[in-house]
């Protein structure tokens, strides 16, 4: 392998730290690091468990880690199919602007057509520049959709009314 090309695997049981380092290096970018509580076990039990709930792509130039992206299936109850949902994606700031972040989507549309799953969903920050990137590609911000989540309290307060 030359030393600028860029090499894609599926990570292994044994990549959870670096998984988990990648993790913390998008929280910091997105100014979020206080909120990763995620640890190498809780990578390893969910990732690699019994009932894997993630997969997780490594890309390298030269073999060192240059990125990665964490995904999942998704499911379309209009379509009647899964799909793939991006959860993660971040290419080390050494690494940009040479061509990681594209192979890492390339590869991600190439799994979710070998697998029958007809799109590919993610969520982009606001005010993430990389937002360009992924237009460029060719997709479509789906302005009609606003996200919502419920979590710590919230969550626990609406699980309470299940009785």
């Amino acid at each position: 392998m030359s030393e600028g090309e860029i090499s894609l695997r599926l990570a292994t049981v044994e990549d959870c730290r670096l998984i988990l380092q990648f993790i913390r290096d998008l929280a910091e970018y997105e100014n979020l690091s206080d909120r990763v509580m995620a640890s190498e076990d809780d990578l390893r039990r969910h990732g690699f468990g019994a009932e894997p709930r993630f997969e997780t792509l490594i890309a390298e130039i030269g073999g060192e880690p240059a990125g990665f992206a964490l995904f999942f299936p998704d499911f379309s109850t209009f379509a009647g199919q899964p799909g793939l949902f991006l959860e993660d994606i971040f290419v080390r700031e050494w690494a940009r602007r040479r061509g990681v972040g594209r192979r890492l989507i390339a590869r991600l549309a190439a799994i979710a057509i070998e697998r029958g799953w007809p799109a590919l969903h993610f969520h982009v920050l606001d005010w993430n520049p990389a937002r360009g990137f992924y237009q460029r590609l060719g997709f479509t911000w789906r302005q009609e959709w606003l996200p919502h989540a419920a979590s710590g309290e919230t969550l626990r307060r609406l699980a309470q009314q299940d009785r």
